[in-house]
């Protein structure tokens, strides 16, 4: 059942597991020279595959927490409707207009990231780095890089374990790769 998990500090179960090892040996070889990754466990989890493969740490970073989603907090949808209609249904909607009581908005979130991911950018010029986080956040950084507001927010997809890959030039975003899960395919089928 999907829920609101946002901050709540889960850790993977087995199928994560298994995807965080399939996207290890996916960037196996890669020419990565640091990995950051959301504190919380469910993305420490993820991160530690990828770096115990490229031999490097994990190196938490803040910036890439999950959403705060505040009162919705572990919430199935079914719930959180119940609680909130109005806000649920403006949330499927209109996400770009939400701030979860007691939480953030999707601006807020855009805030964090891009600051931590510019912060990163000066730290690694030109170097390729690996940042794990959630969806909510990887959905928002998409539309940031692709120079999208918050309001197309449901209309970028990020799969569980997708990896994204963008390059910076001159200062400016390049896409290169969004949402791949070739990486999981062999998983489904197993």
């Amino acid at each position: 059942m999907e829920r609101f998990r946002g901050r709540a500090d889960l850790a993977l179960d087995e199928t994560g597991r298994r995807q965080a090892e399939a996207a290890a040996l996916r960037l196996k070889g890669e020419q990565v020279v640091a990995i950051y990754s959301s504190p919380l466990r469910r993305a420490l989890q993820t991160a530690e595959p990828i770096a115990k493969q490229l031999k490097l740490a994990v190196q938490p970073l803040e910036g890439l927490i999950d959403i705060d989603f505040g009162s919705f907090q572990g919430l199935s949808s079914e719930e959180a409707g119940k609680k909130d209609s109005k806000l649920f249904t403006m949330w499927l909607e209109k996400p770009h207009l939400v701030r979860f009581p007691k939480g953030e908005s999707l601006d807020i979130v855009r805030q964090r990231v891009l600051a931590a991911v510019d912060e990163l950018a000066s730290k690694h010029v030109d170097q390729t780095v690996i940042l794990v986080s959630h969806t909510v956040v990887c959905r928002v950084l998409m539309c940031a890089m692709l120079g999208l507001d918050n309001s197309h927010f449901w209309q970028v997809r990020q799969d569980v374990n997708a990896i994204n890959i963008f390059e910076l030039r001159d200062g400016a975003p390049l896409v290169v790769s969004v949402n791949d899960t070739c990486h999981l395919k062999n998983l489904a089928a197993g």
